[in-house]
């Protein structure tokens, strides 16, 4: 155990946020916390953190334990460049770098009897400095910074020039590379595409440490959490599994509770009806009392109450489409003629009925391919043919097709002025706006209300081509499965793009792999994207292999005849150092011989003898020397 909660309250003014939260944390473990926005997720995580303090309960953690926490909306503030940032987290390592460097120094002027001490002391920095990952910090940084997307030739840039993003995934970054005891990260899949997603859930799953962490991203937790706690009505509930057996087990409890709720009402109405028939009667008011008595002791279950309000949305379409919906040709996308194109030849057919899902990396034109089609944006080149009877609706991620300066009512209200007040705040209720919440100004919704009223929209057009970018980002897990219900239910046909992998698994039924010089379309969802992915990959690998193969065959003879010339320099260079080491022995012999005699009195006693001595041992120590470098010369060329 690293960490108990033990009967946690915290409030702010009158509005109490978390009641009675107990949890454990053990070495290792993967704790995914889950619930509403707005349930305290993000506040139990800073409570955990020592980042906020709470109001009544206790909190049991070893003093020597190590925490590291990123919050939703970290970034990294730093005059460095990135390398140099990076490099902060390893200072002790530096420094102990550093202090072997002057020991070599010391060793190399030291003489014979100080360098024994010295050698210890090497010796035990060195086992330090390996211990604490000297001879791989660098690949560490390397391959973090590599996994957030970060290439090598840009390590030299100032962070304070990097975008919001970027200096979020560097955060992430430097916390991986500290390696806490316990990892607390709040959205850390903010920012990320779906290659560094699928990085970091592989580096979370070795991690060596204890990680607690807030995500609405379904895929990402099923992959890293082997722990769920799910905040609800103020209170914590443990569930042991990943999140897609949280949400089994949770279905489950609900309807075991249910079940015994009603058994347990049914036990009451029978017991109330016997005892209010019977409480009169002589010969059975005495059963009567009891079961009065036993009914005033039974312990009442609750009836359980299924989650807060859920939107309930739903769409529809004012007619058929045709079978043929969009056909592009050809198209390429540049922004200005000076600047390269976006993309290049992107050819796609799309009839009713299909569902398909954009996928890429950040950069490479998802959004702006979406905004081609919508004709928010004209193609270079190309052309786009839509088909008989199709109508567009399109749901972009910036929301840039909301008022900031109406209300919610007036923003649905003034593109339908025909329909009844009653019926626009209907649908606003579908979406979770209720009461006063349709005369807020749009600019001061949240991203979350933003989402829920262009899905609103998106309702109201009723369009039989849903073009969607992003329509998950801001949507709590609850809204993200209301949404998804919707759309497999939905009678038209969908395009979209999205970076949650759970969202693409369950809506889509082809996937299209948008690079920046390729667009592949996979018949499938998003499991059988990867997979075959993953399988062009190992074909690659083994043509690779091949390849390597024949050219090795090709290059047999010139490799024996290398290894035969090879050969022969390596005897001529054995040679050379047996007749070396000859002489050094020679010399060592005469060393010792000269060593001895100089202690002996006559010469000892006698400073000129004396000098003549020393003088012979350091030319011959010096010949030594030459040969001694000779003979590492000829080791090194062998090698």
């Amino acid at each position: 155990m690293i960490m108990q909660l033990s009967n946690i309250y915290k409030s702010f003014g009158v509005r109490e946020i978390l009641a009675n939260i107990s949890l454990q944390i053990r070495r290792n473990e993967r704790i995914a916390i889950v619930g509403r926005n707005g349930s305290g997720k993000s506040t139990l995580l800073k409570i955990i953190a020592g980042h906020d303090n709470y109001d009544s309960g206790q909190i049991f953690k070893p003093k020597e334990i190590v925490i590291g926490y990123l919050a939703q909306q970290s970034t990294l503030q730093s005059t460095r460049t990135i390398w140099d940032e990076m490099l902060t987290v390893f200072s002790h390592v530096l420094k102990l770098q550093n202090k072997l460097n002057l020991l070599e120094q010391k060793m190399q002027q030291s003489t014979a009897n100080d360098q024994t001490t010295l050698l210890i002391e090497y010796d035990r920095l060195q086992q330090t400095f390996e211990r604490e990952g000297g001879y791989t910090y660098e690949t560490t940084i390397k391959t973090v910074l590599s996994g957030l997307n970060f290439p090598e030739e840009i390590y030299d840039q100032k962070i304070h020039t990097l975008s919001g993003g970027q200096k979020t995934r560097l955060a992430l970054g430097k916390l991986l590379l500290q390696s806490p005891d316990l990892l607390i990260l709040d959205e850390p899949t903010n920012h990320l595409d779906i290659d560094t997603l699928a990085w970091l859930e592989n580096y979370l799953q070795h991690y060596n440490g204890a990680i607690v962490l807030v995500s609405h991203d379904r895929y990402f937790l099923d992959r890293t959490a082997d722990i769920i706690y799910e905040i609800e009505n103020k209170r914590a509930k443990k569930y042991v599994g990943s999140y897609t057996k949280y949400i089994e087990q949770k279905e489950m409890d609900y309807e075991r509770e249910v079940a015994a709720y009603e058994q347990q009402q049914a036990e009451i109405k029978q017991m109330e009806t016997f005892i209010e028939r019977n409480i009169a009667r002589a010969s059975t008011s005495s059963r009567a009392r009891s079961r009065r008595r036993q009914l005033e002791k039974m312990e009442r279950l609750e009836k359980p109450l299924k989650s807060d309000a859920t939107a309930n949305i739903s769409f529809s379409t004012k007619r058929r489409s045709g079978f043929d919906v969009l056909k592009l040709t050809n198209i390429s996308f540049k922004y200005s003629s000076e600047e390269q194109p976006l993309f290049t030849n992107v050819n796609l057919h799309i009839r009713r009925g299909d569902r398909i899902a954009l996928v890429g990396p950040n950069g490479v034109g998802k959004s702006t391919l979406l905004k081609v089609i919508t004709g928010t944006l004209r193609a270079t080149d190309g052309e786009i043919d839509i088909g008989t009877n199709v109508d567009i609706s399109y749901f972009d991620q910036e929301q840039a097709n909301l008022s900031s300066s109406k209300t919610v009512l007036n923003e649905l209200w003034d593109d339908y002025p025909n329909t009844d007040e009653k019926d626009i705040r209907t649908v606003l209720g579908n979406f979770l706006f209720t009461g006063d919440d349709v005369l807020h100004n749009v600019n001061t919704l949240s991203g979350g209300e933003k989402a829920r009223l262009a899905l609103a929209k998106l309702f109201m057009e009723q369009g039989n081509l849903l073009i969607l970018d992003e329509p998950t980002n801001h949507l709590d897990i609850n809204s993200k499965e209301v949404l998804e219900a919707a759309l497999n239910d939905f009678p038209g046909t969908i395009i979209f793009v999205s970076h949650d992998r759970y969202f693409i698994n369950k809506i889509a039924h082809q996937v299209i792999d948008m690079q920046k010089d390729d667009f592949t379309l996979y018949l499938g969802n998003y499991d059988y994207f990867v997979e075959k992915k993953a399988e062009e990959l190992e074909r690659q690998a083994l043509r690779g292999e091949e390849g390597k193969l024949e050219r090795a065959t090709k290059s047999r003879k010139e490799q024996f005849e290398r290894a035969k010339q090879l050969e022969r320099e390596k005897r001529r260079h054995e040679r050379k150092i047996a007749t070396i080491e000859e002489k050094i022995a020679k010399l060592e012999q005469k060393l010792a011989h000269l060593e001895g005699k100089m202690t002996k009195p006559d010469v000892f006693n006698d400073y000129e003898k004396s000098l003549k001595y020393m003088d012979k041992t350091n030319e011959i120590r010096k010949i030594i020397d030459d040969y001694m470098e000779k003979w590492t010369s000829l080791h090194e060329k062998m090698s």
